[in-house]
């Protein structure tokens, strides 16, 4: 009874000032690589590119984020969040001036490789530093701020660039002056954040999930991979999909369809946090699929209302599975080890992000880009579904014993 008082004692003296630097900084962070989605035509017409190149552009940013989430989780265990988080913070204003000086395609793929540099270095410090810091020293509140701030500030990025676009000079550089300025309210933030720095030391090391989580890292990974590779197809390629098939090249429309998919996971993810991981991860599969069918049928149509539809699914679905699973991995990571399970886990969702978008870019070079997507949402949808099988069944084995969600 006295260790715990004296930790909530401790919980409650620490600064929410801190926690609500961390969310910022994070939902600031996101906001950068989804600023291109309403660009990509722009980019498209200027440098005469195909719809594969925009794939790649947008997976190169997830080829260099794994390896920096591998690298920089352990290493915000050893030497602090914060100096780990300002590291990220200068990745993302190097990408962003690259993007926003581009003069050719290559420029792109630079620009992208840094962002993912940065993202994949702040993602797992500031999942940590969000549960260290919360001022109650409630988890669950810390999970859901962290998965919020992340889908919230990837929201904001499409809308902003969209409504620049279409109405504003020079929105390729505006969009771009834009972010640095947020990131640069986030930097002296951070800078004024006298975090104690860890004990401990680092090398580079393999990640290694505990053994006694295994099961359940498994199971939440899939769900991750699933749903962020249907947010990846809205992000990289739906400005080219209105065009082509609900026949809208509209910029500030394309970046609201998108913002409308990332908003409604951001609102499901601050309401669900009573959902158990297990449910909110199977409705959100299962939510899913409703969206993926919904895409489809607005590519048979040619309208934009069913793809509203599939925008508002597909972000709910979105939600409450991402919000499942990455509670489910962070209220079961020892301590000791958060950043590193933490990275392991932001490596599944961003190899989502990465490698199905690569698989529709190449396939679209051979078929037209709604059949392409079809055979998209036929994989993942089934993916879905068999996720979902499996969760019911861990669920089951739960009720047999002790639960632990």
């Amino acid at each position: 009874m006295t260790v715990a008082m004296a930790v909530d004692g401790r919980a409650a003296r620490r600064p929410p000032l801190v926690f609500l630097t961390v969310a910022y900084v994070l939902a600031v962070l996101l906001i950068g690589p989804n600023i291109p989605t309403p660009l990509y035509p722009t980019y498209r017409r200027e440098f005469h590119f195909s719809a594969l190149t925009i794939t790649l552009i947008y997976a190169t940013y997830a080829g260099s984020l794994i390896p920096s989430l591998l690298v920089f989780g352990p290493l915000s265990d050893a030497v602090g969040r914060r100096r780990v988080l300002l590291i990220s913070s200068a990745f993302a204003v190097a990408g962003a001036v690259l993007l926003a000086s581009a003069q050719a395609t290559g420029w792109l793929f630079a620009g992208r490789v840094l962002q993912g540099i940065g993202i994949g270095a702040g993602s797992g410090a500031a999942t940590a530093a969000l549960r260290e810091s919360e001022p109650h020293d409630d988890h669950t509140r810390a999970a859901t701020t962290s998965t919020a701030a992340m889908v919230g500030g990837s929201a904001v990025g499409p809308l902003l660039a969209g409504i620049l676009v279409q109405y504003a000079p020079d929105p390729r550089v505006l969009s771009y002056v834009v972010y640095l300025v947020l990131l640069a309210v986030g930097g002296v933030a951070m800078w004024r954040w006298n975090e104690p720095i860890p004990q401990g030391s680092w090398t580079p090391r393999r990640p290694r999930i505990p053994a006694e989580m295994r099961g359940l890292f498994a199971t939440a990974g899939a769900t991750a991979f699933l749903v962020w590779a249907v947010t990846a197809l809205f992000l990289a390629l739906i400005p080219s999909f209105m065009a082509s098939e609900v026949h809208t090249s509209n910029a500030a429309v394309a970046g609201m369809v998108v913002t409308l998919m990332l908003g409604a996971s951001a609102v499901v993810q601050l309401r669900g946090r009573g959902l158990s991981t297990l449910r909110a991860q199977i409705s959100g599969l299962l939510i899913m699929v409703v969206g993926l069918i919904a895409l489809n049928v607005a590519g048979s149509v040619g309208s934009i209302v069913p793809l509203l539809v599939a925008a508002l699914a597909a972000g709910t679905g979105q939600g409450l599975a991402f919000l499942g699973a990455a509670k489910d991995v962070n209220l079961n990571a020892p301590p000791t080890r958060l950043g590193e399970v933490m990275s392991s886990f932001y490596v599944v969702v961003y190899a989502g992000v990465g490698v199905p978008i690569i698989a529709v870019g190449l396939l679209a070079t051979s078929v037209d880009l709604f059949t392409a997507v079809r055979y998209f949402s036929v994989v993942v949808g089934l993916g879905c579904l068999l996720v979902a099988l499996a969760l019911r069944a861990r669920a089951r084995g739960q009720a047999r014993g002790p639960a632990v969600s």
